[in-house]
């Protein structure tokens, strides 16, 4: 085994490993065909020069008694006090002395086993890096040809050195796929199958896709002078974005809607033509939650725990709730609030007047909350 320092910098190399790992690995490999080789009752120690680059392979052995039947039986594992004291005349009884094994001689039988423990252990080597790396990728965007689409319509999607799936259920509704098409997506989460192996899972639903699509179309974005607050997506349909701007003279929503919509519309496009629409966001929860609401319009809104009751006229309600409930969904999933929609009556004079007053009181804290006492 001379020279086992380069051969463990040459997989290095090739596989794209650290080295230590890989000579972690092969002492692991020699070790266990030493066991399979001599024995598994034994006991083995590797030693490594690493100015000279060999590798020694050394057996443990127990010092007993002269008379003891061990170091008769099984010289290979016991040594009598009366043999080991030539090799070490301080030795005594409990001891433990190591001699060298030949490697050389090991034979056919013992370099297929050695082969066979390299491959295994080199092979999880290369599975756990790869399985690193993608759990590091987890959120982010990826893009790949699909290769097949199975019976439940699931779609694998070839992303570099894996094969990765998009489940039916993360997929925008209407979508279909073929052999040969370019997908993006995002990676969901990445685990071990016991009887698969690893899995990447990726979906175009989350609103973490929106997200990351966003950040590829808006350079603002990306560069941190416009950042994304929520997203809040019913896939397929409409979605809401809250967005601020970290720089004086740029306008979020202007930026992320871009020269007559057309990067909005870009990522639109990607995502089956889905509605988005772009709010600014508000460290003020009612006010927040006015624009989230949009394109209705508020007179008021009450406060009470998680729950948000909204004033507004009659003839904005429909607006607010929106197409099946859209609306009013989409708000409450960006804000983080139940809303509950109460109706102002336009003839009702008492109620109109108790809803000015609830205006004027939600004008103060806003201001309030912006500039204090």
């Amino acid at each position: 085994m001379e020279k086992i320092i380069d051969i463990m910098e040459s997989i290095a190399h090739e596989k794209g490993l650290n080295k230590d790992n890989v000579k972690d690995v092969v002492i692991k490999s020699l070790l266990n065909t030493a066991k399979k080789v001599y024995g598994d009752k034994y006991e083995y120690e590797i030693n490594i020069d690493e100015k000279t680059k060999d590798l020694k392979l050394f057996q443990k052995v127990i010092v007993v008694p002269n008379d003891d039947e061990r170091a008769k039986e099984d010289n290979e594992n016991h040594m009598s006090l009366l043999k080991a004291k030539e090799i070490d005349p301080s030795i005594e009884v409990g001891d433990e002395l190591t001699y060298e094994l030949p490697l050389d001689n090991l034979g056919r039988t013992a370099s297929a086993v050695l082969q066979r423990e390299l491959e295994f252990h080199i092979q999880r080597l290369i599975e756990d890096k790869i399985f690193d790396k993608y759990q590091k990728k987890i959120g982010k965007i990826v893009s790949g040809s699909v290769t097949r689409v199975d019976f439940d319509e699931n779609t694998y999607i070839e992303i570099d050195e894996v094969r990765a799936i998009l489940p039916r259920r993360n997929r925008i509704k209407g979508e279909i796929f073929k052999v040969g098409n370019v997908v993006k997506s995002v990676i969901r989460k990445v685990y071990i199958d016991s009887n698969k192996g690893m899995i990447v899972e990726l979906s175009r639903t989350t609103p973490k896709f929106l997200e990351r699509l966003l950040e590829l179309e808006v350079p603002e974005i990306k560069d941190g002078n416009v950042i994304i607050h929520d997203v809040a997506r019913i896939p397929g349909e409409r979605a809401k974005v809250s967005l601020s701007s970290s720089h004086p003279n740029i306008d979020p929503i202007g930026a992320t809607v871009g020269t007559k919509g057309v990067r909005i519309m870009a990522v639109s496009k990607e995502l089956k033509n889905e509605n988005i629409d772009c709010i600014e966001y508000s460290s003020i929860p009612e006010i927040y939650i006015t624009k989230a609401l949009s394109p209705a319009i508020v007179s008021a809104v009450k406060l009470e725990g998680k729950k948000a009751i909204v004033i507004l006229p009659s003839d904005q309600k429909s607006k607010a709730i929106g197409k099946s409930g859209i609306n009013i969904r989409l708000a409450s999933m960006l804000t983080g609030y139940e809303i509950e929609l109460v109706e102002r009556k336009r003839n009702d004079s008492k109620t109109s007047e108790n809803n000015q007053t609830e205006e004027k009181q939600f004008n103060a804290n806003a201001l309030k909350s912006l500039f204090g006492d």
